[in-house]
């Protein structure tokens, strides 16, 4: 999966997420819980993945699940699949939250073991089995960015790049035809700061446009 992302219809400035798709298995006193998450863009996709991991296992004694959509996770759904109430679902959808995520879905299959977990067994096991979910998919942090182009002279291009490493500015591709154009790509918030910046360190001789919104993982 590649470093950024396409903006999609809700944009905010950062957001913790997972990397990709996982699944890890945890065994409690005989019952087999396995964690699945999934990170999502819409309740369709939630919901999608969630019938996926039932097909899967269809043989499976339960498959709690939980997800939280939404620039202000305004979408938010859990089930207990069969289990007491309170017991799985809930305890899922409150991992998303205590860490953090934004647009995922967990997906905790049991296989029943034999030994009876008790409520309060319940909701740590279930606890645990999307910590362990969460752990597969590898937590990160998408920052929003902003394509910023600068075209100019090839006099201009070993200030310009000196300058760019200096300050530590994501760069993307560069262009060469009979000026040079620069992909620059800071923080969306501080975009026009930068643009700013640009035109007072070429004195004004560079054509600066602005393209897409695009998110990077922090640190990456």
């Amino acid at each position: 999966m590649p470093i950024w992302e396409r903006v999609p219809k809700d944009m905010i400035e950062r957001y913790r997420t997972v990397r990709r798709s996982g699944e890890k298995e945890i065994v409690i006193k005989k019952s087999r819980f396995i964690g699945h998450i999934m990170p999502v863009e819409s309740e369709e996709d939630a919901n999608a993945f969630i019938e996926d991991i039932r097909k899967k296992h269809w043989n499976a004694t339960h498959n709690c699940f939980a997800y939280m959509i939404g620039e202000r996770d305004e979408i938010q759904k859990q089930s207990d699949d069969g289990e007491p109430s309170g017991t799985a679902g809930k305890p899922i959808l409150e991992v998303i939250k205590n860490q953090g995520l934004k647009n995922v879905a967990i997906v905790v299959t049991r296989y029943f073991g034999g030994i009876m977990l008790g409520a309060g067994g319940l909701i740590r096991a279930y606890t645990d089995g999307a910590v362990a979910a969460i752990e597969a998919g590898e937590a990160i942090t998408r920052v929003l960015h902003r394509q910023i182009f600068v075209e100019l002279d090839y006099t201009w291009l070993g200030k310009v790049e000196n300058e760019l490493r200096n300050r530590e500015v994501r760069m993307g591709e560069t262009r060469f035809t009979d000026k040079v154009t620069l992909e620059c790509l800071p923080l969306d918030a501080e975009k026009d700061a930068f643009m700013s910046w640009m035109v007072d360190l070429t004195q004004g001789q560079s054509l600066i446009t602005e393209g897409e919104q695009l998110y990077f993982i922090e640190g990456e």
